[in-house]
């Protein structure tokens, strides 16, 4: 599929990026880096927005989900 890079100049010149082995390789690495716990906390935790607004406020939340996916997880393998 071609894309007109008159009508959708972002996203030809997005695609033309992709043509570029070391993009590439930076975006599969992407795959591994932080999107699956991103999406471990949305499906088995349930967390989908935060509650609070602000950067600190947001990070404060981020940390404590954190904290409860990893009791979680520490809880998980007691009980083993």
């Amino acid at each position: 599929m071609a894309i007109e890079a008159a009508r959708r100049p972002l996203t030809a010149a997005t695609a033309q990026k992709f043509q570029q082995p070391q993009t590439r390789q930076a975006y599969r690495r992407r795959k591994w880096l932080s999107e699956p716990p991103k999406g471990w906390v949305k499906k088995v935790l349930g967390f989908r927005r935060f509650s609070m607004r602000g950067l600190a406020e947001a990070q404060a939340v981020w940390k404590l989900v954190g904290a409860a996916l990893n009791l979680r997880r520490m809880a998980t393998l007691v009980a083993a």
